[in-house]
């Protein structure tokens, strides 16, 4: 994995990850809303999951319009600043 990249290849590989982690917080808030009445267990592993993926999309956000969003932010959650 050696492969010489430019910035504007860069800037499109980082775009298509933050795409797939769009989708995937979408597909897993949607399935955690489906799981809520019938699988408990189930509808919390999918809130954690869609919450790992808007993490990695906040960063690739970042990396791609770096203060953009500090603003909208707010404190992280847990209340610990």
């Amino acid at each position: 994995m050696r492969d010489v990249v430019d910035s504007d290849e860069l800037l499109r590989r980082i775009q298509r990850a933050r795409a797939c982690a769009d989708e995937e917080t979408r597909a897993w808030r949607a399935r955690g809303e489906e799981l809520e009445q019938t699988d408990p267990g189930g509808a919390r592993e999918a809130v954690v999951r869609g919450l790992a993926y808007e993490a990695v999309l906040r960063v690739l956000d970042e990396i791609v319009t770096p203060g953009a969003h500090s603003e909208e932010a707010g404190p992280p959650a847990g209340g610990v600043s």
